[in-house]
């Protein structure tokens, strides 16, 4: 069904036309008019017989009243005020909601919906820090972890939108992702001149999506940022209102994108025959759909506890030992600060995401069992660098699920006790001897951990690079 506010206020404003008041219109149509004004303020969906019902006692067509327009601009004002008076940032000031009803005077309900949307403007501004962020990060990750990082209705989209191009197997073509494109009414563009805080810029009034230029290194990424640019089209988000709600819209579309490059039904099929030959790998996974090996090895975990029976973990590290990412069900004690945040805390130096840096041969992955005080871990670990330096990508299960996976024979193992600080924090007694006293250094900031975001509509994105842009390239097209 439609906005309910925006059907109701249609009823209403047609009622009005026809000088009939909710109890004669009741009468016509069948229902109490207590029933129709619960419809008209938007609290009660309406049967679709009813609506014709209605439609027909009032003169008009059923389509004049699903429009998705308010009747007029008052009305417009009106549904925009209570909507945001239903937002988080209003009800967190504990203050009633106003009705605009006839009394109000549309100069004092367009300063009260003027004054809401600054409120909400300033309050997007004032939560896009790092702090905000974590906070936000955490109870995504721990939401996520309770549907076992699964989301069955963002499959299903998928799937269908896959199929509408008649994609049946192996990897997503950028044909395919263009014509997908195509359905909804986008053409891809690629610049080389977008804003430097944006990896892609949608242009909804012109139809296009633009990204970077066709020829960048590693062309795999290009379909995933026009999938993810498409997603939000796709699953009907709106402009976020909040920090958390842009990190959902960013993990949804991110995972809409992987759902499309590695589609359900032939990646739970590869996986279930790799277990059966007890030779699950994650780089067997990556080349099978030509994704990165980091978007295979989240994609993994989309679909190990729902479809294989198995918990599983997930770790993006840096070189310097700090988590970028991170996913577990399987109980792995992951590194986390007093809010309960893990990015930017410091893995274990005995863990495989950091073991794996050390070693010469990085072509293929590398393998290790780590006893920790949570019970034994299997993990694989594969390793890159981009311009920000290196990283690993490790999917890891419990002990009892590493029979299912290529490596298990390995003979690599270590013993890890954090956080326990005797475990690799504390330097070794001897060094710490002949040095303690007679050294200074001058530490490495990532000065993003102190720096806010950029403020604007999309948290991270300057607004104002943004709308020169999008102004720049539509003058060009036209």
């Amino acid at each position: 069904m439609k906005d309910l506010a925006t059907l109701g206020h249609r009823i209403r404003h047609y009622r009005s036309d026809a000088g009939l008041t909710l109890d004669q219109l009741g009468q016509r149509v069948g229902v109490a008019g207590s029933q129709l004004s619960l419809i008209e303020n938007g609290r009660r969906e309406p049967r679709l017989s009813l609506i014709g019902s209605i439609a027909a006692a009032l003169g008009v067509a059923v389509s004049e009243l699903l429009d998705d327009a308010p009747p007029s601009e008052r009305a417009g004002l009106e549904i925009e005020l209570e909507r945001l008076q239903r937002g988080s940032v209003y009800a967190s000031l504990g203050l009633p909601a106003v009705r605009p009803g006839k009394n109000v005077a549309d100069e004092t309900l367009t300063a009260l919906v003027g004054l809401h949307r600054e409120l909400a403007r300033r309050s997007r501004e004032a939560i896009a820090t790092p702090e905000e962020a974590r906070r936000a990060n955490t109870e995504l990750r721990q939401k996520q972890r309770s549907l076992d990082n699964h989301m069955a209705s963002i499959e299903d989209i998928a799937e269908r939108e896959v199929a509408a191009v008649g994609h049946v197997g192996g990897a997503l073509t950028h044909r395919s992702v263009t014509r997908m494109a195509e359905r909804l009414g986008f053409e891809l563009v690629h610049v080389d001149d977008l804003p430097h805080s944006a990896r892609s810029v949608t242009d909804l009034e012109n139809g296009r999506i633009y990204l970077p230029p066709a020829s960048i290194p590693g062309g795999h990424g290009l379909r995933s940022m026009a999938l993810q640019a498409m997603a939000h089209r796709v699953l009907g988000h709106t402009e976020p209102e909040s920090y958390a709600d842009f990190l959902q819209q960013r993990l949804e579309i991110n995972y809409f994108a992987a759902a499309c490059l590695m589609p359900l039904r032939q990646s739970v099929d590869f996986l279930r025959e790799a277990k059966g030959k007890h030779d699950i790998a994650v780089e067997d996974f990556r080349d099978a759909f030509g994704t990165t090996h980091e978007s295979a090895a989240l994609r993994f975990t989309n679909l190990a506890t729902a479809h294989l029976d198995m918990e599983v973990h997930f770790l993006r590290v840096g070189d310097d030992g700090a988590v970028y990412k991170a996913y577990e069900n399987d109980g792995l004690r992951l590194p986390v600060d007093v809010t309960g945040s893990t990015e930017g805390q410091l893995v274990c130096r005995h863990w495989s995401s950091r073991v794996a840096f050390a070693r010469t041969n990085r072509t293929t992955e590398f393998y290790q069992y780590t006893d920790t005080p949570e019970g034994t871990f299997f993990d694989s670990t594969q390793t890159g660098s981009t311009s920000a330096g290196e990283f690993s990508i490790t999917v890891g299960v419990p002990f009892v699920h590493s029979k299912w996976f290529r490596g298990r024979e390995t003979t690599n193992r270590l013993t890890s006790t954090c956080p326990d600080e005797s475990c690799c924090r504390r330097p070794d007694t001897r060094l710490s001897q002949r040095w303690s006293g007679k050294a200074w250094s001058s530490a490495k900031l990532h000065a993003h951990i102190l720096s806010p975001l950029p403020s604007g509509t999309f948290p991270g994105v300057d607004d104002q690079e943004l709308y020169e842009f999008l102004e720049r390239h539509a003058t060009q097209a036209g």
